[in-house]
């Protein structure tokens, strides 16, 4: 069993102290695994790869939510949108405009958070502050005119370090602009959700106003890589 109900069970416990939402990141782990946590009441998966996702999804219960974590490609988005709960990894008004174009076919309108980049790792995707802000001053009547997508919030990433200060501060700096950009964003779109935080510095980042912590490895244990 490579679950670890002892921990997970800590995790549900200390959040919903803090009313912050968990999801279980299940990324290269078995349908099983996902059964078993299913089992033990958690509604909220994460998957990081599109066909990963659309292959596991019909395989477990309907009311499972689908949260989509990793970096989407619009060409790739058709394959979750009949199904997806929460599109965490928005990083450009074009991959939001494709989004909000699927959703339309289906009839849904799909959550989503703006990705946006706080870490100093040049491989993490996402909007600077003066981007956002250009997608708001610039973009806000063609934002507003997209119906079949909801921005409900904010998703970042911080830099993979063990400098819990630098870790602290960055999420300190994100919360910031979560709290900037409530203020311009308001009809359908309106920001209710600060996405950081992930096993080993979720801690933090609720302490830095995270109403949503994304959870892998310590619940599923190490992720398998191979084939």
């Amino acid at each position: 069993m490579s679950i670890n109900i002892k921990v997970y069970l800590e995790i549900i416990k200390e959040l919903k102290e803090k009313n912050v939402q968990l999801v279980a990141v299940s990324k290269t782990k078995p349908v099983e695994d996902i059964q078993q946590l299913y089992n033990l009441g958690q509604r909220d998966f994460g998957e990081n790869y599109v066909q990963e996702l659309v292959d596991k999804q019909p395989r477990l219960p309907q009311d499972i939510r689908w949260h989509f974590i990793g970096h989407l490609q619009s060409n790739k988005v058709k394959f979750i949108i009949p199904f997806v709960y929460l599109i965490h990894g928005v990083d450009s008004l074009k991959l939001l405009k494709e989004i909000n174009k699927q959703a339309a076919k289906h009839q849904r309108e799909v959550d989503c958070l703006l990705q946006v980049h706080i870490a100093e790792e040049e491989t993490k995707f996402g909007f600077d502050e003066q981007e956002l802000q250009e997608l708001v001053n610039t973009n806000l009547k063609e934002l507003h005119e997209l119906k079949n997508v909801r921005v409900c919030g904010l998703m970042g990433m911080a830099s993979f370090s063990d400098d819990e200060n630098k870790v602290r501060a960055e999420y300190k700096n994100l919360k910031k602009l979560f709290d900037k950009f409530s203020q311009l964003l308001t009809t359908n779109h309106k920001l209710q959700t600060l996405s950081m935080g992930m096993s080993g510095d979720y801690k933090i980042a609720i302490e830095e106003g995270s109403t949503m912590v994304r959870v892998g490895s310590l619940i599923f244990g190490e992720r398998n890589y191979s084939g």
